[in-house]
């Protein structure tokens, strides 16, 4: 479905291109046109400040500066606003942003540790999480033996699903022990999911940094929890010929390595094509400069903005099982198989294949 709205865009922007190919270049220059590809990027893109509604010298804006921290080896550490950097090619204290990257107009290294729009969201949201799972912990203190109120009893059934029906059924006896990690990803990738869909949103669970760090922690846990039944099975596969298990060693360790990887991709992939849709519909209004078109092309960016709140929860889900199957492979003793604990991701069901999909 996605790939067919990307696709409509595409051959639409397409037209249009060509259409304006026919314009003369002098009234190409007295007039920018309207660059729906430059407003997409920018909006999942990372950036040095946080900008929110409007263009500045374009009547109201709303743009918040982020500090820059930059480390240069013969200078030392610079620290100042990011507001001096802007518009980009502006030169402050030797530093420059071109494409949102920090250079040195001497050529020289530099060490960018800003606090980005991605950091600032990913900040807000460990606080917006802290605050609400403090607010739980208060809540079983005070509700002891008693129904749970409040907070407490939103979350109460989400995270006794995520005990039951994914840590204790993909990871088996053991599974208390990688509970609050199973836990932490899901809330994690899910409270991001839905900051991202606000507008002027960070797209931080779109960005391929933060799903490569979740999906290599998953790689270390997974590989250091594993035990010698499961490695048995990647050294020495049992049930094949005897000739064929040393072909088989490289292709197990592929793998063990892109398991994560999938998992890094899917959540990428997924969140930043939801973003890339909504905003590719909103574009048409200025793509074919008309309101005609407005009432069609909002009502198919809503209807993706709801469906994404349905991704937002199903991507979390997802991640998590998927994780918990992983761990459940590496950590199943011999006799666990029989019962059906743990598993590769061939073994997840259907349903989740056809879930990712998305």
């Amino acid at each position: 479905m996605k790939r067919l709205f990307v696709a409509l865009f595409c051959l639409l922007s397409f037209s249009v291109s060509a259409q304006d190919q026919t314009v003369s270049k002098h009234e190409a220059n007295e007039k920018e046109g309207f660059n729906a590809g430059e407003l997409i990027l920018h909006h999942i893109g990372d950036a040095h400040e946080w900008h929110f509604f409007g263009e500045a010298g374009e009547g109201a804006h709303f743009t918040l500066p982020l500090p820059i921290i930059a480390y240069q080896p013969a200078k030392g550490v610079s620290v100042f606003s990011s507001h001096h950097l802007y518009p980009e090619g502006t030169v402050h204290e030797g530093l420059k942003l071109e494409h949102e990257t920090l250079e040195a107009t001497d050529g020289s290294k530099v060490y960018d540790l800003s606090i980005t729009k991605n950091v600032a969201s990913m900040l807000i949201s460990v606080a917006l999480l802290l605050i609400v799972f403090f607010s739980v912990s208060a809540g079983y203190r005070k509700n002891h033996g008693r129904a749970p109120k409040g907070v407490q009893s939103f979350f109460e059934p989400i995270i006794i699903f995520v005990r039951d029906e994914v840590a204790k059924k993909a990871i088996g006896p053991k599974y208390e022990r990688y509970l609050p990690y199973l836990l932490t990803i899901f809330f994690f990738i899910w409270f991001n999911n839905l900051l991202g869909l606000l507008p002027g949103a960070a797209n931080l669970t779109g960005n391929l940094a933060v799903t490569f760090l979740f999906a290599f922690i998953t790689l270390c846990i997974t590989t250091f929890s594993s035990n010698k039944y499961y490695w048995s099975h990647i050294f020495w596969t049992p049930g094949v010929p005897l000739w064929l298990r040393p072909i088989m060693i490289p292709v197990e360790l592929i793998g063990v390595i892109s398991k994560p990887f999938s998992l890094m991709v899917r959540l990428f992939a997924n969140i930043t094509a939801g973003h890339i849709i909504i905003l590719s519909f909103i574009a048409l209004i200025f793509i074919f400069n008309t309101i005609g078109i407005a009432p069609l092309s909002i009502a198919f960016g809503l209807f993706i903005n709801v469906l994404e709140l349905l991704v937002a929860i199903l991507q979390a889900y997802i991640f998590t099982l998927l994780t918990a199957m992983y761990i459940g492979g590496a950590v199943e003793e011999h006799h666990d198989h029989d019962y059906g604990i743990g598993g590769d991701d061939a073994d997840a069901p259907a349903h989740v294949s056809g879930h990712s999909a998305h």
